[in-house]
């Protein structure tokens, strides 16, 4: 299929999906969250290709929701539908039947974060910075933010990273457990190509059994937390400490919250 926001390329066995819009840092917006859920499912019929290089074109992985999408030309955005294309790629993303691999440079942020730690390996470049900061907004974080954060950091840990919501550099976030590697800027090609090349010259199906079994354990719980998500960021959507969180981030002003 033709995409607008985002490119597939399939090269044998392995493939590359980049998200492409790069004026806005990549944010995404209602049609890259639509075409993100497309285009992840539809690899779910690929059967040859065993590794996803997931990465961003331009000066960063991506910027997350596009935060002046929320706003909408009138003030409204259709949340509801926001919410299903969000759960639809995560689901499609965590089930597939490949390894997948996040290559971030720039900013990986918000539900951009979420979708990098939904990948089996994250490779980061030094001067990448890396946040799961909808507390900023006055959002909870969504894409399965909760479950992949609680996977890699623990309960007590997730919590209060998911409420500080600062910006962490590359190093910061290696040493947390939140990537795997970290690399020269501009280095992050090579690397992921030296972990693909490793990967496709080993017994694979093997590691995408295992995959499959530690995934099919945890599958109802992501769908769970994915529908609490939704609940829940309908809920913060319609409260005072979002909507001066928005209109704080366009007017680049601090957000003064009230707790409502």
């Amino acid at each position: 299929m033709n995409y607008t926001t985002i490119n597939l390329e399939i090269l044998e066995r392995k493939a590359i999906l980049t998200l492409n819009r790069p004026q806005a840092m990549n944010a995404m917006d209602a049609t890259m969250m639509q075409e993100l859920a497309n285009c992840l499912e539809q690899l779910h019929e690929q059967p040859d290709v065993q590794v996803l290089i997931v990465k961003g074109e331009g000066r960063a992985f991506s910027a997350g929701g596009d935060i002046k999408m929320m706003l909408g030309a009138d003030g409204a955005v259709d949340f509801e539908a926001l919410m299903s294309s969000i759960t639809r790629f995560t689901k499609a993303y965590y089930t597939l039947p490949m390894l997948t691999i996040a290559q971030i440079h720039g900013a990986a942020a918000g539900l951009a974060f979420s979708l990098a730690l939904a990948s089996d390996v994250v490779v980061a470049e030094e001067s990448a910075k890396l946040a799961m900061n909808f507390i900023g907004i006055g959002l909870v974080p969504d894409g399965g933010g909760h479950f992949f954060m609680k996977e890699r950091l623990g309960v007590a840990k997730a919590k209060q990273l998911i409420w500080e919501g600062k910006v962490m550099e590359a190093q910061e976030a290696l040493a947390q457990g939140l990537v795997d590697y970290v690399v020269p800027d501009s280095a992050a090609t090579a690397t992921v190509d030296q972990i693909v090349g490793k990967m496709l010259a080993s017994p694979i199906a093997a590691m995408l059994e295992t995959k499959q079994i530690l995934h099919t354990e945890k599958l109802l719980e992501l769908e769970r937390i994915l529908q609490a998500e939704a609940k829940a960021q309908a809920k913060m959507h319609a409260t005072k400490d979002h909507q001066e969180g928005i209109t704080a981030f366009v007017e680049k002003r601090p957000p003064n919250f009230i707790g409502q």
